[in-house]
């Protein structure tokens, strides 16, 4: 009961013309190639859309492999500085270890010759206090210590 029009209604139509059908034939082979051909543009700009997406990803790659090796760089140039500052730091802590070592062994020298003379400073040696009986402290035994010392001609006879 089907006819060649497609049509699956019960009614029967008369028989179309050999022309009819060959136009309807074009007709749907248009329609087929238009989709075809419809399909295939949209294939290639699926795969250009596709393609242009790849290449944006391959150059964010390579931005971001550009920026990592700049952040080595500048990691490599900081640890450089901070080694160098470090070296710094050690070489001001031993002079000023050293330094403060001298200061000291001058303020004792200071105190020595305080409590040789006579002069005390009363803020910080309070228990240094004169000796008259030390020969040594005495100032006017200090005359001695700056005499040469000479031998006699004779002390050495072989």
């Amino acid at each position: 009961m089907a006819s060649s029009s497609g049509n699956s209604s019960g009614l029967t139509q008369p028989q179309n013309s050999g022309s009819e059908e060959d136009m309807q034939g074009t007709l749907v082979d248009q329609r087929k190639r238009k989709r075809m051909q419809s399909n295939r543009e949209s294939a290639r700009r699926s795969r250009m859309k596709k393609q242009k997406h790849l290449d944006d990803l391959m150059a964010q790659v390579t931005q971001l492999r550009k920026d990592n090796n700049q952040i080595l760089t500048t990691i490599k140039v900081t640890k450089q500085h901070y080694f160098n500052v470090e070296a710094e730091n050690s070489i001001l802590r031993a002079q000023m270890m050293e330094l403060n070592h001298r200061l000291d062994s001058l303020n004792e020298i200071l105190n020595y010759m305080n409590t040789s003379t006579g002069i005390f400073e009363n803020d910080h040696h309070e228990d240094l206090q004169p000796s008259a009986d030390h020969c040594f402290m005495n100032p006017l035994n200090l005359i001695y210590l700056n005499q040469p010392l000479m031998a006699s001609p004779d002390l050495f006879q072989f």
